[in-house]
């Protein structure tokens, strides 16, 4: 009996041991994933690319027109997350 324990303590703590360094190293990436994202009470966009492209997104607003701009390469705000439902990729570059 002694030994099904230790080997299923041992088997629990791999398992955790592993979900842990995964939690660990999706971290990062769920920072700031590409594309639109909204944090509590912000929303951005991420464009992620390496080669410095700018391009054009389309920002859909709540209560007001929905716009156009241009983003450099990373992270911009785009305002409030209660004041936009999302962003996308317009399919050009600026």
């Amino acid at each position: 009996m002694n030994v099904r324990r230790s080997l299923t303590a041992a088997v629990g703590a791999v398992a955790l041991t592993l979900g842990l360094a995964s939690a660990v190293s999706a971290t990062p990436a769920a920072l700031n994933p590409c594309g639109f994202y909204e944090t509590g009470s912000d929303a951005f966009y991420n464009h992620c690319t390496g080669d410095g492209s700018r391009v054009v997104i389309k920002v859909d607003v709540a209560w007001g027109p929905d716009y156009e701009r241009c983003v450099a390469p990373g992270t911009v705000w785009l305002g409030s997350a209660g004041k936009i439902n999302g962003a996308h990729y317009a399919g050009r570059t600026c």
